[in-house]
């Protein structure tokens, strides 16, 4: 699973410090208990109260969160140095009637992948800290003009697993940790993001994906994951390893707090081919409304077949309790048969991406400790010793040989074969969305294809870990998408706090 979006300097060091208490101020007032696992809406609603919750205390509450927590968990690699005077600046302009927006002094944390002023942008990896980018991406600028407080970075798999270590681990941030069960699969590459939010060390949190790395954390973490449309953001600033995968998406405890992220991160890029078509001004929270499962046709695999052969789908006990949730609440279920289709190539197409990619980023960052990747595979033998091969992909990846020329029509071709795979089901049982197990792990085909995919909670295991539905559909069909999500949702009533 691959995903991207995505000696110390002396800002780093900062950072580290930070995370480990030496400055952080003590909360202006004392925050209510259970305060870190409020809503957007709800936190919003106490902020509107006359003497209630500040961006201040709301802030300075969740430093000191990660501050007591984090050590264990790993999840945050930075906070931001100056998060406390962006919520003073919100606060006073909510006292003199000024408010952005629904996100208007919540904080966030962003993936270390998305270049941010002030802070590093490292994608966890050590060779990647230097001068900061000096800028914001375009997606950030975005989500601070809505009254998004930027809390922090979050530690991730290691260049978006092309590390090759194991998920949740960078050698920067070190080993990020479940808080359901220490012990736990975190899921890479956005693990961080997941891992702080389920913690309730931030409301929301940026991921970024090129397959897979928004949402398998938010599955094994308990949280929301929308892994929006190829296209359908602005993917500028954001470290890459795939124009033809990559997209950033909204992590969060529930759908209707992904949908306001959503619709503050809106915006894409005009000079991006892949957003042309790209909606606009829309309102992603508009159909998250009591009944919207009624008469939706949601098909779900019941077969897969490649080659001919078909197979069954043995589902879950959880998902099957999915499906019950969904058929009481009036949508009508179609079981389908899905297609696999040819994923061959994908892994040589997709190294050969990110090579040219990765190449290009790091020559245009300046300040950095290496330039290029054959820099950094050096930087890594030098710093954590060449006796074992420790970066096996990074070296696979720097010697893919395949040009621009050669691999555009194998992608058009691979891209197209996934879409059919889910637009042939959609279009001939004229279903609105489709949901799956997210132990099929049908998330690979629709991240292949571009597609928009969102991961809800859907209760526990037997080891009482989380469990996920992943509900899934065509190009652009978000609006949809996050209603019937939110519907079951909803109806489901299953989201767990971990217990650390």
């Amino acid at each position: 699973m691959f995903s991207i979006a995505y000696g110390l300097g002396s800002i780093a060091q900062l950072a580290l410090q930070s995370i480990a208490g030496d400055y952080l101020p003590a909360a202006s007032k004392p925050v209510a208990p259970g305060t870190e696992y409020l809503s957007v809406n709800e936190l919003g609603r106490q902020m509107a109260r006359p003497g209630g919750l500040t961006s201040v205390d709301l802030v300075s509450f969740l430093q000191e969160r990660i501050r007591r927590l984090d050590p264990q968990l790993r999840s945050v690699i930075e906070l931001n140095p100056e998060a406390l005077e962006a919520a003073r600046e919100l606060d006073r302009e909510r006292a003199s009637g000024k408010v952005r927006g629904p996100l208007h002094g919540i904080p966030i944390l962003l993936k270390d992948t998305l270049e941010t002023t002030g802070m590093q942008t490292s994608a966890g990896a050590f060779g990647l800290v230097g001068a900061s980018a000096g800028k914001n991406a375009p997606l950030v600028d975005y989500l601070i003009k809505q009254g998004a407080v930027i809390l922090g970075k979050t530690n991730m798999s290691e260049m978006a697993g092309f590390r090759g270590g194991p998920d949740g681990w960078s050698s920067r941030g070190g080993q990020t940790r479940n808080p359901h069960q220490s012990d736990a699969d975190v899921g890479g590459s956005s693990s961080g993001s997941a891992a702080a939010v389920a913690a309730g060390l931030a409301p929301l949190a940026v991921g970024a994906e090129t397959n897979g790395s928004i949402i398998v954390p938010a599955a094994r973490n308990g949280v929301v994951g929308l892994k929006p449309s190829v296209g359908l953001l602005d993917r500028n600033g954001i470290i890459p390893a795939s124009q033809h995968q990559d997209t950033p998406g909204p992590m969060a405890r529930s759908v209707m707090d992904a949908a306001l992220m959503l619709n503050a991160m809106s915006g894409s890029d005009p000079q991006d081919a892949a957003s042309v078509g790209a909606p606009q001004g829309i309102d992603y929270t508009k159909l998250l409304v009591p009944g919207a499962l009624k008469g939706k046709r949601i098909g779900y695999p019941a077969t897969f077949s490649k080659e001919g052969e078909t197979l069954p789908v043995v589902n879950s006990a959880q998902f099957s309790r999915t499906l019950e949730v969904l058929r009481e609440q009036g949508a009508v279920l179609v079981p389908v048969n899905m297609r696999l289709a040819d994923a061959s190539r994908y892994d040589e197409l997709l190294f050969s991406d990110a090579k040219d990619e990765l190449n290009a980023y790091l020559a245009n960052r300046s300040g950095l400790p290496v330039k290029s990747l054959t820099e950094l595979i050096r930087f890594n033998d030098e710093r954590d010793g060449a006796d074992e091969d420790h970066q096996p992909l990074l070296k696979e990846i720097s010697a893919s040989t395949l040009t621009p020329e050669q691999r555009q029509p194998l992608w058009d071709a691979l891209i197209q074969d996934f879409r059919n795979a889910i637009d042939d089901p959609i279009t001939s049982e004229n279903l609105d969305v489709m949901v799956s197990d997210f132990e099929t792990n049908s998330f690979f085909g629709v991240a292949a294809a571009g597609y928009p995919g969102i991961a809800v909670p859907s209760g526990t295991d037997e080891d009482g870990l989380p469990t996920s539905a992943y509900f899934f559909g065509t190009r652009w069909a978000e609006p949809t998408l996050l209603a019937v999500a939110h519907g079951y949702e909803q109806a489901a009533q299953v989201a767990i706090k971990p217990g650390f």
